[in-house]
């Protein structure tokens, strides 16, 4: 029988991460459609870094960061008596980095997408900025956000580089799916190591069969 922990800490781990990621991504995105600043190009690039990076790069990076031996974790340490490396905490916040571009790009692509006399017809009528993005642009890229958060959801359930670099694998802590697995096969439990690794493939591939499903519905609507 396998122990329960590490799906519920991975589950866990994907609903913070997710929200906190949608929380954030929105204005982020707003900001990178509509403004004009010289280096948006360079903030988009640093954003989808975590695509082309090696996780075990991102994680070794942010494990020297919340070091409290280094300069942000002792700052963290000394003044808010937070502590990052090896917590559930500093799980979250690695994922909500490495995450980033599955939640920020579709978001900006549905932005991209809309026709700006949306907004201008908005500001026009005297809507103001909240509203005319709560009431009027998200709404209409109901889809992207769908493919956001679904998409967070599944890439964080099965991150291993970073979660094993900054969180290690203490159980009820910090081990996850991904870590119960490798673990399981290094002890050659394989039979434990199939049932964690099925549950997993069963979950991602019904995500990735829903965003299918809906974006389909969503563009035999649109044309219509």
């Amino acid at each position: 029988m396998i122990n329960l922990d590490p799906l519920w800490l991975t589950a866990k781990l994907a609903l913070f991460t997710t929200i906190i990621l949608l929380v954030v991504s929105i204005p982020l995105c707003y900001w990178l459609c509509y403004s004009r600043f010289k280096l948006k190009a360079v903030i988009e690039a640093l954003i989808s870094l975590p695509l082309v990076l090696p996780p075990s790069v991102l994680g070794f990076y942010l494990l020297i960061a919340f070091s409290p031996e280094n300069a942000f974790g002792k700052f963290l340490s000394d003044y808010f008596d937070v502590r990052l490396v090896f917590t559930f905490e500093g799980l979250i916040l690695a994922s909500v980095l490495y995450s980033l571009p599955f939640m920020v790009n579709p978001i900006l692509s549905g932005l991209k997408n809309l026709p700006p006399a949306l907004q201008e017809a908005s500001f026009t009528l005297g809507k103001s900025r909240l509203t005319t993005i709560t009431k009027i642009l998200l709404p209409n890229i109901r889809a992207s956000l769908f493919t956001g958060i679904i998409m967070t959801f599944a890439h964080t359930l099965g991150e291993f580089g970073v979660v094993l670099m900054v969180g290690g694998s203490i159980p009820e802590e910090t081990k996850v799916v991904s870590i119960a697995i490798y673990e399981e096969v290094e002890s050659m439990n394989y039979d434990n190591a199939n049932i964690y690794a099925g549950i997993l493939f069963a979950f991602s591939f019904s995500i990735l069969l829903a965003v299918h499903l809906i974006h389909n519905k969503s563009r035999k609507t649109s044309l219509y």
